[in-house]
């Protein structure tokens, strides 16, 4: 049989499941969430942040006299219990929700608050610990859910970081094993001047370290809140001494310096900092995609198409066509950074349509950031370990491409001039020939020279490659 509670709240009261530590607000909006089919708390970030933030104002409020010693003590320990991940169920919104997600807060501050009560008395109820008067102390919803929001980013960026990290260095292992390989550059799909794989594979890791350092530079904004701005920046609400204890209390949680934001007034009215961090995973996102775009070509084939590289066989490709291979992993990192750019669309609009003292569509700040971090931090861990890490080098047939490639008649454009270089190619399509072979029959190097001068490995050689062709055009100056 179960047993209720009776909660009330501004629009009345209500009978609640005795089992549920959430209460009466929760109950109302429950009636109307669901349009997702995803709770909140399928991100977690922000409900750990908002217990952070509950058990630091706990803690602070304690320590000036505000609030019993015992009810903060009993809030910190069901704080803690929440960090722990086991009241998750206990967070049933779904993630869209108007009101600037109070009923977040609320939520948090519900459970918070019976188990506190519990703690104290034996029984869920008011009876020494109230969610709003005593939980939400000193707070709103319009401090607490964008400070969450920004403490809740802390641990996506550092697993980025980390990750991105990781698979700079497998690209970078990569260029030192492909650095003697040569082929054919493309530049607008066409042929171009050889380069090695390596280079290639050092430009990929190159990018990825930069993607790193952008991180590493946001990240301090994390740490930058408005918590002590209660509704609208000006702290109404709060006790003397409460700003100052709330900033020392979750630096001492986060082990790292909390700051307010430099103004508060600013931070309610202006989430800029979630637009940058969303164009930041973004940028990862669609560089990451470009990538491998550049791996789906570069491994095409594998008898028809670009066939440079192989990529590690994951699945079988087709149901009707016997071993074809798809390029799985590159192509769900394309799709990843298709809905990353919406995301990033959605929160640039959330920004646009801020107004006033308060910018309350958090819901589509949290749902598209947090869903962007998920999906980025996941895919790079598997493009490093089940594509890159794997990737084998066709040499043959990069070398093969590179000798024929026409391209090399730029050789001659630079040692003979460019009007000579034009009839090399002309040659070369004319007769089907490469370019070294051309040069030879044109009778303008000998076997010789054109073995030095035509040789892919040492045009992708700039330093080596100049005095190679200032020696030639000396002798048949001096010829």
């Amino acid at each position: 049989m179960t047993n209720f509670r009776t909660e009330r709240d501004c629009l009345g009261e209500m009978q609640i499941p005795d089992s549920d530590y959430y209460g009466i607000q929760t109950h109302r909006m429950e009636k109307v969430s669901g349009c997702a089919g995803l709770p909140v708390i399928f991100y977690p970030d922000m409900h750990y942040a908002l217990a952070q933030i509950k058990k630091a104002a706990a803690k602070a409020n304690g320590r000036i006299g505000a609030m019993p010693q015992e009810v903060a003590d009993a809030i910190a320990q069901a704080c803690d219990e929440v960090l722990t991940g086991k009241y998750n169920d206990q967070f049933p919104l779904d993630m869209w929700q108007g009101g600037g997600y109070t009923c977040v807060n609320m939520n948090v501050n519900e459970v918070v608050g019976n188990r506190a009560n519990e703690i104290l008395t034996g029984e869920k109820g008011t009876s020494k610990v109230h969610p709003n008067t005593h939980v939400n102390m000193g707070q709103s919803t319009n401090d607490t859910i964008p400070s969450a929001t920004h403490l809740g980013m802390i641990g996506r960026v550092d697993k980025m970081i980390c990750e991105l990290t990781k698979l700079a260095t497998s690209f970078r292992n990569k260029q030192e094993e492909f650095k003697d390989i040569v082929k054919v550059g493309r530049t607008c799909w066409q042929d171009a001047l050889p380069l090695t794989l390596g280079q290639e594979f050092g430009g990929f890791a190159s990018v990825t370290e930069r993607l790193v350092r952008k991180l590493q530079h946001l990240r301090p904004g994390c740490f930058e809140i408005v918590m002590g701005g209660s509704a609208v920046g000006t702290g109404f609400s709060a006790a003397p001494g409460y700003k100052e204890a709330i900033y020392e209390e979750l630096t001492k949680q986060y082990g790292e310096k909390v700051s307010p934001m430099e103004d508060l007034f600013d931070g309610f009215q202006n989430p800029d900092f979630i637009v940058e961090m969303s164009g930041a995973v973004k940028e990862v996102a669609m560089t990451l995609s470009k990538i491998c775009k550049d791996l789906r070509l570069m491994s095409s084939g594998p008898r028809s198409g670009f066939m440079e590289i192989q990529l590690p066989a994951l699945s079988p490709g087709s149901s009707i066509m016997p071993g074809k291979i798809n390029p799985t992993v590159p192509e769900m990192v394309i799709q990843i950074s298709h809905q990353v750019v919406g995301n990033d669309v959605a929160i640039a609009m959330a920004y646009d349509e801020g107004e006033l003292d308060l910018n309350v569509w958090d819901a589509t700040f949290y749902k598209c950031l947090f869903e962007s971090f998920q999906l980025v931090n996941s895919e790079i861990e598997i493009l490093r370990v089940h594509c890159v890490d794997g990737i084998k080098a066709n040499a043959a047939r990069c070398a093969q491409e590179a000798n024929s490639s026409i391209a090399l008649s730029t050789v001659v454009a630079t040692a003979l001039g460019y009007p000579m270089g034009v009839k090399v190619a002309h040659y070369c399509e004319a007769n089907n020939k490469t370019v070294k072979e051309a040069v030879i029959e044109m009778g303008l190097m000998t076997e010789e020279e054109a073995q030095k001068l035509v040789d892919p490995m040492l045009m992708t050689n700039p330093h080596a490659m100049a005095p190679v062709v200032d020696a030639f055009k000396k002798e048949k100056h001096a010829i």
